[in-house]
């Protein structure tokens, strides 16, 4: 069997623990081979497409073949879906191709936010609730009190895998580590 791909804004893709590959005998419907994996994550396109293999993802024949995306472009932090509405993040337009078509999204309780640090995307580490960011606290701050939430709110109540989450973020250049909150 090849090499699994790696994907530079989430490294983590195959942790089991996130959900967002599985073991699996089925048929990629991109390019009809039996890969031994599947993507269980959000696919935003018109058609109904279950089951495609990471390497699909990896080069963005998926993508291409049902004109959709991993991300959705509106969810990525600091870029505005209105046309007419300027971006507060200048992302270089190759890595929010990067993220949009050929990175496999996270598992959210609502649509998944991409966070951004240094003017570039930052790459999803994991699922975190309160215990897993209490030592790195401080780095995260900002993104808490911009929650809506209560700092003890969210010290009491951020579970990983539960109903009010966390989803950690680390800058790819400066290593600063971002948080954004959901719940269900």
């Amino acid at each position: 069997m090849k090499e699994l791909p790696k994907f530079k804004y989430n490294p983590n893709a195959f942790n089991l623990d996130l959900n967002i590959f599985e073991k699996s005998d089925t048929i990629c419907p991109v390019c009809s081979i039996k890969t031994g994996y599947k993507y269980t994550g959000p696919f935003y396109c018109i058609d109904d497409v279950e089951n495609i293999c990471p390497w699909c993802i990896q080069d963005g024949v998926a993508a291409k073949k049902y004109n959709g995306e991993f991300q959705d472009y509106a969810s990525i932090e600091g870029l505005s879906a209105d046309p007419t509405q300027p971006n507060t993040m200048p992302y270089d337009k190759e890595a929010i191709k990067e993220l949009t078509e050929r990175t496999p999204a996270y598992l959210s309780w609502q649509q998944g936010v991409w966070l951004g640090h240094c003017n570039d995307l930052c790459a999803f580490v994991g699922d975190v609730g309160a215990e897993e960011i209490k030592p790195i606290i401080d780095e995260l701050w900002d993104d808490v009190d911009n929650s809506g939430y209560e700092r003890e709110q969210v010290l009491s109540w951020l579970e990983k895998k539960g109903s009010f989450a966390g989803y950690l973020f680390k800058c790819l250049h400066c290593g600063k580590h971002r948080l954004h909150i959901d719940c269900d």
